[in-house]
């Protein structure tokens, strides 16, 4: 696999004719984005697994702090 240029007039014209196709991007969409092959890493299930540890009355803490900062803010 060719290594994009580090020059950045060259790099710019390497993009630019991937762009209108007259070239082919030679980085992979794997190895761009590496995280994107195996979906999300965790994020949408973090918030989830600490609310469920934690006891109804940190739970309750948290959203008190929550509710006074946003009244806060008006």
């Amino acid at each position: 696999m060719a290594k994009r240029p580090r020059d950045p007039v060259q790099l710019a014209k390497q993009v630019f004719d991937i762009a209108i196709g007259e070239a082919e991007d030679t980085v992979s969409e794997a190895k761009r984005h590496p995280e994107n092959v195996k979906g999300r890493a965790g994020g949408k299930k973090g918030g989830s697994s600490r609310a469920r540890h934690l006891t109804p009355e940190q739970r309750a803490d948290i959203a008190r702090l929550a509710a006074e900062a946003s009244w806060k803010k008006k």
